[in-house]
């Protein structure tokens, strides 16, 4: 199935247009005569398509928890599953939605699981989503799965925009900074420089002049060396050891390490308690929660754990050997595995220690700010001392 647009007239003559669902354009224009409409133009609508990269448009996380909650309301109700499917694909809040959700409904209806629908979408669905899912659908728990993915996408979706929304004040900073210090560069040094450059310089000075001729006449030179650092390091990023280097240098950063370490804990530890609550055996949900976190090392650690496990040894002491998830979280899982409620504490661990990290992204974004303003004075004041020095020199050459 596809949407088509098209622009028809009516038996009086007059233009229409609108958008209808078909599955090829020929069925789009039997359907306008079946509406009395003569067809003009039909097009299809790439709804699902990204302007800039023409591949598959991510859809929203929002979007995406709440057509977890309303399939799992859908088939709590008693709707079979492929009706679900078909009433949210029509209540869809965009095109895009509403397509993949159609698609998924044509492979549930072609023998396939909810699971391996989904899974063909991984713009929409995460892989991790795809893995819960199959496992819902084996223990007969997927109304309690897609109620709880829900929950952990809005989670996610509010802590990412939280952090997003307090970045935007510092990034505003910035940018007004570099545009501030640019506009000094090309526009006031050197209306000032003619009347300095025949004097011994301070090296401040020949700095301010040396950034300003680039800025000014290699301006273009400057850009493409920045793109080529960009895509060098992304590349480099993209690799395996450069991978693993990123993820060192996400658990270790000064400030962030900290804030992402903790964020990706508690991804972690939600969906695997998830899963242990919804019956999962311990070996199948660690491999199946070790990628949530979003670090390979991280995930090394878990999947290590899983390992340890499988040979009857405790959980705890493994994720403890790797000195990744710190020690006051390990004692309360070493307890919880003795008491055997591992899957209540570590729900606990990621309610207690999201809150936690909200308050740690606030401190640090208000750390940030009075760093910045910092940051753009100390350049400002920097360009101003390199032009005062030599106007100093000539007023003191003056008065001898």
């Amino acid at each position: 199935m596809a949407i088509f647009s098209y622009r028809a007239r009516n038996a009086a003559g007059d233009a229409v247009s609108g958008t209808l669902v078909a599955d090829t354009p020929v069925a789009a224009a039997r359907m306008l005569d079946e509406r009395s409409l003569l067809p003009v133009e039909v097009t299809e609508v790439n709804a699902d398509r990204s302007v800039f990269t023409g591949g598959a448009r991510r859809i929203s996380a929002s979007k995406i928890g709440v057509t977890y909650e309303q399939l799992a309301d859908l088939l709590r109700a008693g709707v079979p599953a492929l009706r679900a499917l078909s009433v949210l694909s029509k209540q869809a809040a965009s095109p895009a939605l509403a397509r993949v959700l159609r698609e998924v409904h044509d492979d549930v209806a072609g023998g396939d699981t909810l699971a391996d629908a989904l899974d063909h979408h991984p713009h929409a669905f995460a892989q991790l989503h795809v893995s819960m899912v199959r496992a819902g659908e084996k223990g007969g728990f997927l109304e309690d799965v897609l109620h709880r993915l829900s929950q952990f996408v809005a989670r996610q979706d509010e802590l990412k925009n939280k952090f997003i929304g307090s970045m935007i004040y510092p990034c505003v900073l910035l940018l007004g900074g570099v545009g501030a210090v640019t506009t000094l560069m090309v526009f006031v040094v050197p209306r000032i420089r003619g009347m300095l450059e025949d004097q011994d310089l301070p090296v401040a000075t020949k700095i301010v002049f040396a950034l300003s001729d680039v800025l000014q006449h290699h301006y273009l030179g400057l850009l493409i060396g920045i793109a080529a650092v960009v895509f060098s390091v992304w590349g480099f990023f993209q690799s395996a050891a450069g991978r693993r280097i990123f993820a060192r240098l996400q658990l270790r950063t000064a400030g962030i390490g900290k804030i992402y370490t903790m964020v990706a804990l508690c991804r972690f530890c939600r969906i695997f308690g998830t899963m242990l609550a919804n019956g999962i055996p311990i070996l199948q949900a660690l491999r199946i929660s070790k990628d949530s976190a979003g670090n390979v090392i991280l995930s090394e650690a878990v999947e290590q754990a899983a390992e340890s496990v499988s040979k009857g040894e405790p959980l705890a002491a493994p994720l403890t050997a790797s000195k990744v998830f710190p020690p006051a979280i390990m004692d309360m899982i070493a307890v919880a595995e003795e008491s055997n409620t591992l899957e209540k504490v570590l729900v606990e661990i990621a309610d207690t220690q999201e809150a936690r990290t909200a308050r740690q992204i606030d401190l640090f974004v208000r750390m940030l700010e009075p760093l910045m303003l910092l940051l753009m004075g100390c350049m400002v004041m920097f360009i101003a001392i390199a032009l005062l020095l030599p106007i100093m020199q000539l007023a003191t050459k003056g008065l001898r």
